[in-house]
């Protein structure tokens, strides 16, 4: 129960002391557009992915357009924001694909008439799918409390002792989504976002600049090992 308790105090100090974006998100994207969103948000900030989202609608007329071009053409309009921008739109090429071959539309919206379960299990189908963007379509459109984990939220929420090391991200998942409240939900993925850019790198994190710095395990672990490295300095 301590241990628990320890770890809903550290969530609740995340709302509380970290200034990340706050700013509602843009709704009306169709389930499609999540998924297609989501390839493009992983691993990076809300506003990153908003400017390659961006950059690809304007580059293109329409997702057939993006079905039927290079991954090296959608690549170009999206790596100037994103990391691995060919992978990236090797993915947003066979989704597009396979959704087409599968409906011969670009319309999903029939998963909001099933149960999430079903939902889930038919999006993870997809050639394009991981854990990340099932999530992601779960809680921005079908209405359901899950909480996207990409590789940067991940080290974060073990550096701060939220979540356990582990590979089975749907234990994980169900593990955090019991601390973050559903309407958080959407905040907590910027907030954490927003920590691992600013502070939380995965090569020397700035954990004294972090407003955590104080509570979380790394940071403090990280302040001892450096005073005690000063210690041996001034002797």
């Amino acid at each position: 129960m301590a241990i628990t308790m320890n770890k809903q105090k550290l969530v609740n100090q995340l709302f509380t002391l970290h200034k990340g974006p706050r700013e509602p998100e843009l709704q009306g994207r169709l389930v499609l557009e999540q998924f297609l969103y989501a390839i493009c948000r992983e691993g990076v900030t809300r506003d990153v992915a908003d400017q390659a989202y961006a950059s690809l609608r304007e580059r293109f007329f329409d997702w057939n357009e993006v079905r039927v071009s290079s991954a090296r053409e959608i690549a170009d309009a999206i790596d100037e924001y994103v990391p691995d921008g060919e992978a990236r739109a090797q993915r947003l090429i066979d989704f597009l694909q396979e959704v087409f071959e599968t409906t011969f539309s670009f319309d999903l919206e029939g998963l909001q008439k099933k149960g999430l379960k079903q939902a889930a299990k038919q999006l993870a189908r997809y050639q394009a799918a991981n854990d990340y963007a099932v999530a992601w379509v779960i809680q921005k459109s079908l209405g359901g409390h899950a909480i996207p984990l990409d590789a940067s939220a991940l080290r974060v929420l073990r550096r701060l002792g939220i979540l356990e090391d582990g590979h089975d991200m749907e234990a994980l998942r169900a593990s955090l989504e019991h601390q973050v409240p559903k309407l958080k939900g959407a905040e907590f993925i910027d907030l954490i976002s927003a920590l691992a850019d600013e502070h939380c790198w995965e090569a020397d994190p700035a954990c004294p600049a972090c407003p955590l710095h104080k509570t979380c395990p790394t940071g403090v672990e990280m302040k001892m090992a450096a005073l005690a490295v000063g210690g041996k300095r001034s002797r």
